[in-house]
């Protein structure tokens, strides 16, 4: 399968950012997109709604279906993806990307920045796996992509930033574990991560400039990839978007497409080793 043609797609946290691209991605193929966002009135610092991204959606040749939805929320999540299931007649794709960060050591981390880490990253991304799993055993080819990094326990990787990083990994264990519960059910459970940093408006609010990153769509470009192999082949993997694509045949000339600043070498993302 190279296409997501007549696929449906239900993507938390799909508003803006990566999620959008994803969105965009999968929409240029003709896919069904569900967008589950919390963003369903303009934002006051930060572009884009889940109306705006249906209405891109539907512009870039695929079916749009905006609903308001807070992950933390699991009867808003299960009725979310109920409806969309009747909208489309299944669910062929999770896409878990909503996640809320907070870079700061464990003294200057508020309680409360730690609950809505774990709320949105960890249950959020179980809250949504959990409502989808009955519709993509019945895809055929069902998909579940979450946006988290490979399992690394070196120290540098905690420092500065301990309760992101424990949220993040695990949304990477909900994959290990998923992975093997749904293997027998032709069910792939993959992460997807960045080998670069990638500039986003929410990364632009913690002082994230232009140079040194990639744009979001090599991210939709790589999750794209992912998702059109064959379910059975493809499980329980950890990709980096640039190996993703490398395993695919790009090259160093295709990837320089994505750097948003010509010349300025892409910078190592947080959670990967330099090679």
């Amino acid at each position: 399968m190279t296409s997501l043609k007549a696929k449906t797609l239900f993507i938390t946290g799909g508003s803006r950012g990566i999620g959008r691209a994803i969105a965009l991605r999968a929409a240029a193929d003709g896919a069904n997109v569900v967008i589950a966002a919390k963003t369903a009135e303009p934002h006051p610092n930060l572009v884009g709604t889940i109306h705006t991204v249906a209405a891109e959606i539907e512009k870039a040749g695929g079916r749009a279906f905006p609903v308001a939805v807070d992950v933390r929320e699991e009867n808003q999540v299960a009725d979310a993806v109920d409806a969309a299931a009747r909208h489309f007649g299944g669910i062929d794709v999770l896409v878990n990307n909503a996640s809320a960060v907070h870079l700061a050591r464990v003294e200057d981390t508020p309680l409360k920045r730690f609950d809505l880490m774990f709320d949105i990253n960890v249950r959020g991304t179980l809250v949504a796996s959990q409502a989808c799993i009955p519709h993509l055993k019945n895809s055929g080819n069902g998909h579940i992509l979450t946006l988290s990094p490979p399992i690394d326990l070196r120290p540098s990787w905690f420092t500065e930033r301990t309760a992101y990083t424990i949220s993040k990994y695990a949304m990477s264990m909900t994959v290990l574990g998923l992975a093997e519960e749904l293997r027998e059910s032709n069910v792939a459970v993959n992460a997807l991560w960045p080998k670069t940093m990638i500039y986003t408006a929410a990364s632009s609010v913690f002082g994230l400039g232009r140079a040194g990153c990639r744009s979001t769509d090599i991210m939709a470009d790589a999750a794209h990839a992912v998702l059109t192999r064959p379910s059975a082949e493809c499980t329980g993997n950890f990709f980096l978007d640039e190996e993703v694509l490398r395993q695919d045949g790009a090259t160093d000339t295709d990837l320089v497409q994505y750097e948003l600043v010509p010349g300025s070498p892409p910078e190592i993302d947080l959670f990967v080793t330099p090679s």
